[in-house]
């Protein structure tokens, strides 16, 4: 897929709640707020809402619990690669989540798209567009942490199939655990994602 410009007969772009008007196929940096990711990544659900508790596990709080995986495995890293890990699924407030089984049967479109959007969320925040490949490494194994802790307490995986699907139990403290493993509402986690990003984007 090529990048477009969307037009009125075929519109790519997305209202925002702030009043920004965000074309997905070729997105603008000074389309992107942090209020409109927050509000979305908090409605949007991971493994498709196949989670226990009384609210959905969402996006928002995934991300959340990336950081605190990667601050937990890597203490010293730079504060400006804990940003990344906040914001490395925030295109999924306009396009979703999709499940990684669904994603390995597409064609290579949704990554193009996601892409595209993530370097517009980075530029926007003072991120490189595309980062170092040693940062990328970095998230991923952050990201595997919390989907094997997610997978576990949430989705009812068992811990064998978790560990050679996602690798090992990152073993965070137990009060860490119990409090980012139960899901919150949309409020609450659309609230600390924004008190997240900015303590992490004024340092």
């Amino acid at each position: 897929m090529t990048a477009r410009k969307s037009t009125e007969t075929t519109r790519a772009w997305q209202r925002m709640l702030s009043g920004r008007r965000l074309d997905l196929l070729d997105p603008s940096p000074l389309d992107i707020e942090i209020v409109d990711i927050a509000h979305g990544l908090a409605r949007v659900a991971r493994w498709n809402g196949q989670t226990s508790g009384a609210h959905i596990f969402s996006v928002a709080q995934h991300t959340l619990l990336v950081e605190a995986v990667m601050r937990q495995q890597m203490p010293r890293v730079d504060i400006r690669h804990r940003l990344a890990a906040l914001l490395h699924d925030a295109p999924e407030y306009v396009i979703g989540d999709m499940i990684s089984p669904f994603k390995a049967v597409l064609s290579g479109e949704y990554k193009a798209v996601e892409k595209r959007l993530l370097g517009a969320i980075h530029i926007r925040f003072g991120l490189p567009a595309v980062l170092a490949d040693e940062i990328t490494q970095q998230i991923k194994a952050a990201d595997r942490g919390a989907a094997y802790l997610e997978a576990t307490h949430l989705a009812g995986f068992s811990q064998a199939e978790a560990k050679r699907l996602f690798g090992r139990d990152p073993e965070l403290l137990e009060a860490t655990e119990r409090d980012y493993l139960t899901p919150w509402t949309a409020a609450r986690a659309e609230k600390q994602f924004l008190e997240r990003f900015k303590a992490l984007h004024a340092s």
